[in-house]
């Protein structure tokens, strides 16, 4: 297989995944009676859109909280990552696996368990007397909020550029009589500008597309997004599908900003690392710093993860909310009933787990020749490939939903998969692209070209250059890419909401129907039971991975 094969294929899977959903939401944005098939009338919704008057103020609130969200990420992620990628830590995989944990936990139930713990009469009150109410249900509490679920986009950047990089250029300004801090102000910290931005367009890109927080906390607050505004047109009655596909617009307006912004700060400046065979790993030792540092990190995973998750799994162990923490309170009536509803938790929670799998390889495998076209074969039409694969970040799952079903819900089509599990693939795949894409485009920055040349002057094909020698090297960046995907995908609310066929359900779903009926403890016990399920997949796969590396 060559480079001209790899890049067309890659491109009509790019073309099926992204442009022609995204072309449908254009042309429902710009003729405003397109899904009747009609073109008439062309632009008349966007005088009613600029007089909305809450424009201003979803504008405003979605670009404070994306910008606060990822300045506060790169504040709590870049010391972690550098602890994690430069210091030899005691039990390190255990970090790693702490902070992958706010993936598997969906944002909307983290709003939840942070509303149970925090509000007034919460579990917080209730232990301390401390009533956070007010702190909680403010901009500054949905920023908090994001940022504890989204930070560990800048964490695993940072700290697998370095375990990728390694430390030979540092360790050779400090022969040269380079201080710790100037080989680290010099060196290090240049090598990982490409992560640092592209963590950071992550969490930005994360932030403007959420809804479960905003629509959680942002309500008593009266702080509203963009999000929130497209959802509203989508469900309140009239359907406003021209304006919630023209504020889908403005959201990707926003985030080709960022996407502008980190190309200008980092998009010139690519850093080579590894030119030659790679070393093993060795991290410095830290000595009488390694115990303020293990603690920062235990502190971060406390507030981050064992809280909410204490909330959640309480809750779910609850008889009823009004009882509090009590000990004639406790049931695990639950659970049971969770494999008691005649087969319906189970096969959502497998609906789940099969589809994140399919999603992870396909977006691992296509981020894997995207970034290869455009970051090392520099191709011609490379712009292209490049803005697909990040325009899904700019789409909130319900444009995308809506674009998926205004394409495929079509009577042309020979084939379709509407209406069955391939259209949730399709979204899924769509949704998440551009994480394997970022993270292994940032990882292949770093390689020197002279490797594959090597390879391709002594009778490689570019596919054979691909699969042994840039592959290897980028495999690190490239599976914790594809978890990302797993542990976002089993969790994926918005999409699954409006594209699951009849009979088939995945645990978001299940655990939406759960709230919306009011059993807040049975939607808290399938979230524990599903985080618990993620982690045990997650680790049985890494361990597999670790042995056949070994072997």
């Amino acid at each position: 297989m060559n480079q001209t094969v790899i890049a067309r294929i890659t491109t009509a899977l790019l073309v099926i995944l992204v442009a022609l959903p995204l072309l449908f939401i254009v042309l429902q944005a710009l003729f405003p009676h397109f899904s009747a098939g009609s073109l008439r009338a062309p632009f008349s919704s966007i005088p009613h859109l600029l007089a909305e008057p809450q424009l201003p103020a979803m504008f405003s609130g979605t670009l404070q909280i994306a910008l606060g969200v990822a300045l506060l990420s790169a504040v709590i992620g870049l010391p972690l990552g550098i602890a994690r990628g430069l210091f030899d830590l005691p039990c390190p995989k255990l970090w790693d696996l702490l902070f992958l944990i706010p993936f598997l936990t969906p944002p909307y139930i983290a709003a939840l368990s942070w509303m149970l713990m925090l509000q007034t009469q919460g579990y917080l009150m209730q232990l301390t007397g401390l009533d956070l109410n007010t702190l909680l249900f403010s901009k500054s509490g949905i920023v908090l909020v994001m940022t504890l679920n989204i930070f560990p986009v800048v964490y695993f950047a940072v700290s697998r550029s370095l375990l990728a990089s390694g430390q030979r250029l540092a360790l050779v300004a400090r022969v040269h009589g380079a201080t710790p801090w100037r080989a680290f102000y010099h060196i290090t910290l240049p090598l990982l500008s490409p992560a640092l931005a592209a963590g950071m367009l992550l969490a930005f890109t994360l932030a403007i597309e959420e809804y479960g927080v905003p629509a959680a906390l942002g309500t008593r607050s009266g702080v509203v997004m963009l999000t929130v505004g497209i959802e509203e047109k989508l469900a309140d009655w009239p359907i406003d599908l021209p304006g919630a596909s023209l504020l889908s617009l403005v959201l990707i307006a926003v985030a080709l900003g960022g996407w502008a912004l980190q190309r200008k700060l980092t998009g010139g400046t690519d850093v080579t690392s590894v030119s030659g065979k790679p070393a093993a790993h060795v991290g410095a030792k830290l000595g009488l710093c390694t115990a303020p540092v293990v603690a920062m990190m235990a502190m971060v995973g406390l507030i981050a993860v064992v809280l909410p998750g204490l909330s959640m799994a309480v809750t779910g162990f609850s008889a009823t909310l009004s009882g509090g923490l009590a000990w004639d309170n406790l049931t695990s009536a639950h659970f049971a009933a969770l494999f008691a509803q005649r087969g319906d938790a189970l096969p959502a929670l497998g609906t789940s787990v099969s589809l994140a799998f399919a999603a992870a390889l396909i977006t691992g495998l296509l981020g894997l020749c995207a970034a290869w076209l455009v970051v090392m074969q520099k191709i011609k039409g490379r712009a292209l490939i490049d803005a697909l694969s990040l325009m899904p970040a700019a789409l909130p799952g319900v444009v995308v939903g809506v674009g998926l079903i205004l394409l495929w819900n079509r009577p042309f089509w020979p084939v379709s998969p509407y209406n069955t599990w391939a259209i949730l693939l399709l979204s899924y795949c769509c949704l998440l692209l551009p994480w394997p894409v970022r993270y292994i485009g940032s990882a292949m920055r770093q390689l020197g070209g002279n490797l594959e040349a090597a390879a391709r002057v002594h009778g490689a094909s570019a596919f054979q250059a691909l699969r042994f020698i840039v592959l290897p090297l980028i495999f690190p960046a490239m599976l914790a890419s594809m978890l990302m995907v797993f542990a976002i995908a089993s969790r994926e609310l918005v999409t699954s909401l409006l594209l699951s066929p009849a009979g088939t359900q995945t645990v978001a779903v299940f655990i939406w129907r759960q709230f919306e009926q009011g059993s807040v403890g049975q939607g808290m016990a399938m979230a524990t039971l599903t985080l618990i399920t993620g982690l045990g997949l997650m680790l049985t796969a890494l361990a597999i991975m670790q042995r056949s590396t070994k072997g």
